[in-house]
């Protein structure tokens, strides 16, 4: 066997762990259960499962999907949530890195066999950075799926993960490359200042919720049992325009910094040379793709509630988007959420054509989209610019 080969086992071998890693998240999280410890058990015993009844997809099987103890039926989402991740980790870095389905601009040593010269000479923080959203969008989708609900805490991870890669990119690849290649998120001059801006009204805006000066929207009455089943009667107008009060300190955040960059020389010539780092621009870069992420699906939540009265989209949608944004950069997040009401439409006809009933939430739609925009990336780019050519 080649050593590309016994590599791929190992990148199933270890996705399925992490997909079993993904199934604790899955359970725990939304339930607010610490996703460190205790150890492993059966929910319907609470019997420690020893760690050679936990080995990802075998255990499953040889079990036949009961508990070895209690026989209380384990449910099938383990096996494939852990068969999912596993593929996952080995069809992204076969279509990066063998296939080729997207340039990196990375110059793989001659003697390189096979995609392991592109990884090891940089590609691998592109695809740890791919593998960590990828990972916690399948988790988030699970959830979404099950509890309609996208806890905030995995949408916080991705976007640090997005930030700190954006920044380090240049330190492990080619600057010019990350740029030319859109690799990873690069912020010019103005979208720096822009995106800088825009990020200090949003402290501000967190520091207006915190000291109470901002109400938050849809907080619950003091004293509500929010284990009934019942929501409280919202006006849903009024609280989009609490969610409005909310971004104005960011989008005037954005406004200044646009006005002082291109009115004001001397900061003008300053930030140039400030934008010139490398490490600045991508961690910039990322944040921008952070808040387009953030505002594209807001913008679409306040409009909507404000035009039919109910609450449209979730928050947990918001934070899913600038995820994606702070990894793939503001364009293709753009890109993403425009694609995902085809992935919609297509689970509306299904349920038509089948007379199905059950409607699923809007995550693992966005979901699928970001992940299609990442595979696709190129072919989008080359498409995007022979319109801008053409016209």
């Amino acid at each position: 066997m080649t050593p590309e080969g016994v590599w791929l086992i190992f990148l199933f071998a270890f996705g399925s762990c992490i997909g079993s890693f993904l199934n604790v998240v899955i359970y725990r999280l939304p339930r607010d259960k610490s996703i460190v410890s205790p150890p492993s058990s059966c929910p319907s015993c609470n019997r420690r499962i020893p760690f050679y009844y936990n080995i990802p997809l075998v255990s499953w099987i040889l079990l036949r999907g009961k508990c070895r103890y209690c026989r209380a039926r384990i449910s099938p989402r383990y096996f494939v949530i852990e068969l999912m991740t596993g593929v996952l980790f080995v069809a992204v870095y076969v279509l990066f890195f063998v296939v080729r389905c997207r340039e990196l601009g990375i110059d793989a040593p001659v003697n390189a066999i096979g995609g392991m010269g592109t990884f090891l000479a940089g590609g691998w923080l592109f695809y740890v950075a791919l593998m960590i959203l990828l990972s916690a969008f399948l988790a988030a989708s699970a959830i979404d799926l099950e509890l309609w609900v996208i806890p905030l805490s995995l949408c916080w991870f991705v976007t640090a993960a997005g930030m700190i890669a954006s920044a380090a990119a240049p330190f492990v690849m080619d600057g010019s490359a990350i740029r030319s290649f859109q690799v990873f998120p690069v912020a010019g001059a103005l979208t720096g200042a822009m995106a800088t801006g825009a990020t200090i009204g949003l402290m501000a805006a967190l520091l207006g919720l915190l000291t109470g000066r901002i109400k938050r929207s849809y907080e619950y009455p003091e004293g509500f049992d929010t284990a009934s089943e019942e929501e409280p009667d919202f006006n849903h107008r009024l609280e989009a325009l609490r969610e409005i009060v909310f971004l104005s300190p960011v989008i005037a955040g954005a406004a200044i910094g646009y006005l002082v960059f291109e009115h004001v020389p001397a900061v003008h010539r300053a930030w140039v040379n400030v934008m010139q780092q490398p490490a600045i621009a991508g961690l910039l870069g990322s944040a921008w793709g952070y808040l387009v992420g953030c505002g594209v699906v807001w913008a679409t939540r306040i409009l909507g509630t404000l035009a039919f009265g109910k609450e449209a989209m979730g928050l947990g949608d918001v934070h899913l988007m600038g995820a994606a944004g702070a990894v793939i950069g503001a364009v293709p997040v753009v890109l993403a959420f425009f694609i995902a009401p085809f992935f919609g439409l297509a689970w509306a006809m299904y349920q038509t054509i089948f007379r199905k009933t059950r409607q699923i939430p809007y995550g693992p739609f966005l979901s699928m989209a970001v992940f299609v925009v990442i595979i696709f990336h190129d072919w989008f780019r080359a498409w995007i610019a022979g319109l801008y050519f053409y016209q």
